[in-house]
């Protein structure tokens, strides 16, 4: 069984776990499948307190997708958190990236 066999598995067996979803969708994302990565990311956002990470992942994923107005919002929940968690670095990446967009 590979990586995203596995992870898709532990979702499947229970989806409640947040840090499967994000596990999950970070396989995803290697595998170049945005869409579903992004399905992922978001239950992972409704389940736990992202420190700004999986909003990085989430708005980067969308913007590729091609959904700008996602994406920034992804970007400015990120700088919430991450500024929230006092991650000023991860909160400066992520301005970047929005400036960027």
């Amino acid at each position: 069984m590979d990586r995203l066999d596995y992870f898709a598995k532990l979702v499947a067996d229970d989806p409640g776990v947040a840090r499967a979803r994000f596990a999950y969708a970070n396989e995803l994302l290697a595998a170049d499948r945005d869409e579903e990565a992004v399905e992922q990311l978001r239950a992972y956002l409704a389940l736990a307190e992202d420190e700004g990470n999986g909003w990085l992942r989430l708005a980067r994923a969308l913007a590729r997708l091609g959904r700008p107005d996602e994406a920034a919002d992804a970007f400015l929940s990120g700088i919430d958190q991450a500024e929230r968690h006092g991650h000023s670095g991860m909160a400066d990446e992520l301005r970047a990236e929005l400036e960027a967009l």
